[in-house]
Parts: structure tokens; sequence; C-alpha cells
């Protein structure tokens, strides 16, 4: 038996092994979700063609794989949605051996709210966002008098484009909360570098955005919220760390002179 065996070490092969072990069950798990989604992509496109409908459209289709591509967008979307949670665990089991056991129990229970601040950037994008985005895009096109004519395939990049990237940035106070908890990151750092973040944010928001200034600021106010939260987040947490350090600082003074 090896050295590199007996101190319980793995080797640079083993980790590609369980890297790639762990790559094939994400993999599985979202070809099931989107087996899953295909499923229910009809009942899911009735109810967000919704929006379309209220302001009085009619979508179209521009080739034919339009409607097959919708249905495969809805269906990597619902995809998405069931393996994000199982895509963290299984991030956080390739790398926990290597973490200390304060590491790995702040990264265990963060894991849930993953999937809780996922679903509020969902709820958030699509009932807020892309509702102002749609109707300020159609009052502008009315009132140059051009006449409507929407594809579906269109539509959907829309409000793809607007949806999952904003849904993916709510990760960032549960980011920051982390690195705080492991002591990569404080307050004081996090307010010293605001200005560069902001820009940074302000940057993703015009990026991810379709082209109109009216999206770039619905998507930028919220990233900027979530920044200062964040900001507010780590502050409780190294609140906590100091009352910490200085208790265990106390015991240690207590009983070195004792």
């Amino acid at each position: 038996m090896s050295l590199e065996a007996d101190s319980g070490k793995m080797s640079v092969v083993d980790h590609l092994t369980e890297l790639r072990r762990r790559i094939i069950y994400v993999l599985l798990v979202f070809v099931g979700g989107l087996i899953a989604g295909l499923f229910c992509a009809k009942p899911i496109y009735n109810y967000l063609i919704h929006a379309d409908l209220a302001q009085g459209f009619v979508l179209h289709a521009f080739s034919f794989w339009d409607g097959i591509g919708m249905y495969m967008k809805i269906a990597m979307a619902v995809s998405l949605l069931l393996s994000v949670p199982f895509i963290v665990y299984q991030l956080w089991a390739f790398v926990s051996p290597g973490l200390r056991d304060e590491e790995r129990s702040a990264a265990l229970r963060y894991v849930p709210y993953v999937f809780v601040l996922f679903m509020l950037g969902i709820a958030f994008a699509y009932y807020v966002v892309f509702p102002l985005a749609l109707s300020f895009t159609i009052s502008i096109t009315r009132s140059m008098g051009l006449v409507e004519t929407y594809g579906i395939a269109q539509y959907f990049s829309f409000m793809f484009s607007l949806v999952l990237p904003l849904a993916l940035l709510f990760e960032l106070p549960l980011l920051v909360m982390f690195l705080t908890k492991l002591r990569i990151l404080n307050p004081l750092r996090l307010r010293k570098m605001r200005r560069y973040a902001y820009f940074v944010l302000v940057f993703i928001a015009v990026v991810i955005t379709p082209p109109d200034f009216i999206s770039d600021f619905l998507v930028m106010i919220p990233l900027l919220v979530l920044y200062e939260f964040s900001v507010f987040l780590s502050a409780l947490v190294y609140r906590k760390q100091l009352a910490a350090d200085a208790e265990a600082e106390a015991r240690y003074s207590q009983h070195k002179s004792g």
C-alpha cells in the first residue's frame, strides 16, 4: 500500500474519477428533468403566454422549428430548476473532503437556501421585471405606429434573457454570507469595494438584458439592492464571529490565569 493511500489522501486520478462520477450524476438528473419538462411544457406554455394575451397581441411562428424550440426551452428551464439543488449538493460533496469541519458545516447549512433564493429570483423577475419591460417595449412600438408581429421564439428569448440571469444573481447574498463565514470577505471590505462592485453589477445588468434602457434599469436596481442586502447580511455574520472570537479569547485568558 502506498504512503499516499496510508495518509488517506486522494491522488489526482482519484479526484478526476470522483469529478467525472459526480458530473455523470448531474447529467443524469438534468436529462431526467428535461424529460419531465417535456411532459409539462404545454401547461407551462399556456401559463407563460398569459402576459402577452393580456397585452392583446398574438404570437407567430416564423419557422418550422419555433414550436419545438419553445418546448425545448421550457423543458430546459424546468430541468435547470430541478437540478440546481442537486448540482449545488454535488459540488459541496466534491469539495467537502478538503474543507475544515467549520467550513463543511457552513456549506451544508446554506445548500437548501440556494433553491429558495433561486425561486425568489424567478418570481421577482417574471412577475415584476418582465411585465414592466414587456409593457415598455410594446408601448414604444405602438407609439411609433408600427405593426406588431411577434414571434414565439423572440418572445421566449426576451423572457428567459431577463428571468434566468436575474434568478441566478439572486444567489449573491448567500454567496457573500458563505464567504464571510469562511472569513474571506467581511462588511468592511465590501463597503470599500462598493464603487467597483456597483460598476460590475451595472455592467452585468447591461450585458444580460435586451438592448433597451428600461430593461437595464429594471435589472440594475435589484442588483444594487441585493449587494447592499449582502453587505447587511455579511455584517450580521461578522458581528457573530467577533463575539465568538472575544468569548474564546476571554475563556483562554481565564484558563491561562487560572
